[in-house]
């Protein structure tokens, strides 16, 4: 069975992502391709069906909390068409996720499926690994993996989990979780953690240290940034939340560059963050991502941005013979 067959696309659409699609195996999964869509677009799972239909690799969705919670007050997104941007202060607004469950478990599509999971805002930063370790224990039966955000702007106090005691104290509670949710269930379900682009020089080494001390299975890089140097003129550049887009481009991919050089290949990379072309999908790869995810590029190109990222990967292999993405490569 084809890619196109499993996803349940047709048409153009599904000879161009057949033409172009190589499988690769990352955290001990097998994705059809290395194009998935960022958590934030499915906060609660209401399109899986359809989102899978569009012909992504994989879907990664919420961020999902232990309470349903309203978010922040609107209004919270705004476009910046000429930056090719957005910034958001969403704030985790979603369902709860006994209802994101209920939805997915009704799902007729079987693509690969990340659940990303968060605090809710009124639970203190202290307490946190609580909310995250009764969302790992009521998604791992579901998840192909689970995503750890401690990194968005949005909720007070969540990017302190990201540093020294803080982040140990999470990253062990997770993985002592994991090891019984593993012996419960009798499958392994990876877990990735989801880091800011602000991260100076000394705290991405920081943080790389605790996940591979803790044998943490992947980390995705990056989230959105409070950053607006490159955006310092527009008029909407005073709006709180975190900004995403072609201003966040050479900020995300150089992240991942530096969890690179920290990493090697003991842990794989999700790339996000501003891969608004196919020619940005291949820097992100060659900076060190294993797979990519994608949000406000495909907010601002549809589904045409899955193909042209496909395609300049397998136009990249084919000029230069590199298997990078073909077969059963581990990463």
């Amino acid at each position: 069975m084809n890619v196109t067959q499993r996803l349940g696309l047709s048409g153009l659409l599904a000879a161009e992502i057949d033409a172009y699609a190589q499988p690769k195996t990352v955290m001990g999964i097998k994705f059809p391709h290395i194009v998935g869509l960022a958590a934030g677009l499915d906060k609660n799972a209401d399109y899986v069906d359809a989102l899978n239909g569009l012909g992504f690799g994989f879907l990664e969705i919420g961020t999902v909390t232990p309470r349903p919670q309203a978010g922040n007050p609107k209004p919270r997104m705004f476009r910046l068409v000429s930056e090719q941007a957005i910034i958001n202060r969403l704030g985790f607004n979603n369902k709860g996720i006994e209802y994101a469950l209920d939805k997915i478990r009704k799902r007729r599509s079987q693509g690969v499926l990340g659940i990303n999971i968060g605090k809710n805002f009124d639970t203190p930063v202290e307490q946190a690994s609580q909310d995250y370790i009764s969302c790992l224990r009521q998604c791992y039966s579901q998840a192909d993996y689970v995503a750890i955000n401690i990194s968005s702007p949005n909720t007070p106090g969540l990017r302190s989990l990201q540093f020294g005691d803080e982040l140990n104290r999470l990253l062990d509670a997770l993985k002592q979780e994991q090891s019984r949710l593993n012996t419960q269930w009798g499958r392994y379900v990876p877990i990735a953690v989801k880091l800011a682009p602000d991260l100076n020089d000394g705290e991405i080494q920081s943080c790389c240290n605790s996940l591979l001390s803790r044998e943490m299975d992947g980390v995705i890089a990056s989230n959105t940034t409070l950053d607006r140097s490159l955006i310092s003129q527009h008029r909407l550049a005073r709006q709180a939340g975190g900004l995403s887009g072609a201003p966040l481009t050479d900020l995300a991919c150089n992240v991942i560059a530096k969890i690179k050089s920290q990493v090697g290949e003991q842990m794989p990379i999700i790339g996000v963050g501003g891969i608004m072309t196919g020619q940005q999908a291949l820097e992100r790869v060659a900076a060190g991502a294993d797979l990519l995810q994608i949000y406000t590029g495909f907010i601002y190109k549809g589904p045409p941005l899955i193909t042209e990222i496909l395609a300049a990967l397998h136009a990249e292999d084919s000029d230069t013979g590199v298997v990078r993405i073909r077969g059963e490569n581990q990463g």
